[in-house]
């Protein structure tokens, strides 16, 4: 019997877990709490450093109200906007367990799109989801001084790339016959329309809806995680999977060359 690895996960996903966990284990291990703090400053997103750029007076206001003035002003530092902090939020962990459910989701989430995509377009498709879980934060956080990290922006926007084809017939979670090898993962994917008519994907789009307002808007209160879920940054990643995917997928094609979309 030939082996099977012990991992049976494409490389591009692995190694996306593991830049997450040795980015986390140099914070935790090797930075003093004073280096982490300015790779925070640094690599972090921070909403209010990019509307000091348009509406200075209104972040001068926000910032006389809030009560914790010392850490905002560390993390506004010099008022300039790290444009990079886009992306770079994403690679970065609040601790082990927030690291571990954003890995876990990766590699569920992550495999399924990185076999019909390929290594490139996974990766890149990690970095618009990633931009757009930021761009949703900032959105409804224009003035808030404390950072943002974490990757469930991008692994929000696999989740939503996914319900384009895992429930189509001989897909992962057809229901039925499923494709040998990849070829369940290269099915053609349900039109935007059709993630809303077919009865899998939207119930697994309404029960992810729903999770999201557990963790994200309760968590705190039910005692899941000792700080606010950026929820938002949750939402706008899964939108931007679910829209973007037709952009970055190729079509199938029939063996006649008829073109499947």
């Amino acid at each position: 019997m030939p082996r099977q690895p012990i991992f049976n996960l494409p490389g591009v996903v692995l190694a996306a877990i593991a830049a997450l966990v040795v980015i986390h284990g140099v914070r935790e291990y090797v930075l003093t709490d004073q280096q982490d703090l300015e790779a925070l400053a640094t690599f972090a997103f921070t909403p209010a450093r990019f509307t000091l750029l348009y509406d200075p007076d209104s972040v001068a206001d926000a910032l006389d109200s809030f009560s914790r003035t010392q850490a905002a002003l560390f993390f506004l530092g010099d008022g300039e906007p790290q444009w990079w902090t886009f992306i770079t939020y994403g690679f970065l962990h609040a601790d082990w367990t927030h690291l571990g459910m954003n890995a876990l989701w990766l590699a569920a989430f992550g495999a399924p799109l990185a076999r019909r995509f390929g290594a490139l377009r996974f990766t890149l498709f990690c970095l618009a989801t990633t931009i757009a879980g930021a761009g949703a934060h900032y959105g409804l956080h224009r003035y808030d001084f404390l950072p943002m990290i974490g990757a469930s922006g991008a692994v929000s926007g696999l989740t939503g790339a996914c319900v384009r084809f895992v429930f189509q017939s001989h897909g992962p979670l057809g229901g039925g016959y499923v494709a040998s090898g990849d070829e369940a993962y290269r099915q053609p994917a349900l039109t935007l329309r059709g993630v809303f008519t077919d009865s899998r994907a939207f119930t697994f789009l309404a029960f992810w809806l729903a999770l999201n307002v557990l963790f994200g808007v309760m968590s705190p209160t039910l005692g899941f995680s000792e700080g606010p879920v950026a929820w938002e940054a949750h939402m706008g990643g899964f939108l931007a999977g679910l829209l973007i995917f037709p952009l970055m997928d190729q079509p199938r094609l029939r063996s006649g060359g008829t073109e499947l979309h």
